[in-house]
């Protein structure tokens, strides 16, 4: 572990209001699942976590304290709640209650020399400052999902064109979801708006996805599809694409994760497992161990052969 990468991930927990647990909700968001997911995988990660009062205590935190994250929790007054609803359309989210905004002045300055970073917004509480914040050498992955929303406390959350900003410029890796754009919005466009030299990876559920790389005169250099890993049963798609996303970020940070299983596009397939496995259990509960995503990825291997 000590010789493993050192990866900061900001972003606010959600709390999903769900039936099925007493308190009434599950601690969730973009930045609980890839911060566990990175730790569990066997990163060292160090989680700056925007909690509202209900969400300071959660128990879903000592999960992450478990796995060996550092957790920094940040106060806010107001944090995002959803209400998430899965239709044959996808996901409808309303919002109970919008985020306040994570400060960059809440970074312990001890972390910021980090060679990792990912920022992993669920409401547009990662002000555009944070960009500037990373190392010029770190590696830096944002979950653009994120910062697509727009959230009025009782009504249904809106989506807004995807566009460029700093935050999307600085990033090395970029995720989002086909849910969160128009479907008749051309791949390339998306691809133009993020850093030269860049990935962008458009998760689409049980069809796989598309990575892009793009060129640094803005075209497209290198497109290539990736398959979706089957799970054997869902019982909770939240997180997916989170987690997608922080495992092919460890596995661009440190390779050796994946042993001797390093062939063109390794790195999304152990996202794909990992996305996979996530699907299985609810909440925080289905993120997977490093041993449970080899597993899943050499069971897939066999399949296809």
């Amino acid at each position: 572990m000590s010789e493993a990468p050192q990866v900061v991930v900001v972003g606010a927990a959600s709390r999903d209001l769900i039936d099925d647990d007493s308190r009434g909700w599950r601690l969730g968001g973009g930045v609980s699942y890839s911060a566990l997911a990175l730790a569990r995988l066997g990163l060292r990660v160090r989680a700056l976590i925007g909690v509202d009062g209900p969400a300071a205590d959660a128990e879903e935190l000592d999960l992450l304290r478990a796995a060996g994250a550092e957790v920094q929790p940040v106060r806010l007054a107001r944090g995002p709640v959803f209400v998430n609803r899965e239709t044959p359309d996808g996901r409808v989210q309303e919002s109970k209650e919008v985020s306040d905004p994570i400060p960059v002045e809440a970074l312990p300055a001890a972390w910021a020399g980090s060679s990792g970073w990912m920022f992993a917004p669920v409401a547009a509480e990662v002000p555009e400052a944070w960009a500037a914040i990373p190392p010029r050498d770190a590696v830096v992955a944002v979950g653009w999902q994120g910062l697509l929303r727009v959230l009025v406390a009782g009504g249904t959350v809106m989506r807004v064109e995807p566009f460029a900003s700093p935050l999307i410029e600085r990033a090395d890796l970029v995720g989002v979801g086909t849910d969160d754009f128009a479907r008749d919005t051309p791949l390339e466009r998306l691809a133009s708006l993020v850093g030269p030299g860049d990935t962008l990876l458009v998760t689409d559920g049980i069809r796989g996805g598309t990575s892009i790389e793009a060129a640094h005169d803005g075209s497209v250099r290198a497109r290539s599809r990736w398959a979706a890993i089957p799970t054997p049963r869902v019982v909770d798609p939240t997180g997916a694409g989170d987690t997608f996303l922080a495992a092919v970020l460890a596995a661009r940070l440190d390779p050796t994760l994946l042993g001797d299983r390093l062939v063109d596009g390794a790195d999304l397939r152990f996202g794909a497992a990992a996305a996979s496995l996530v699907c299985e259990r609810p909440g925080l509960l289905g993120v997977p161990s490093l041993d449970e995503v080899l597993e899943r990825l050499d069971e897939a291997a066999a399949t296809d052969r």
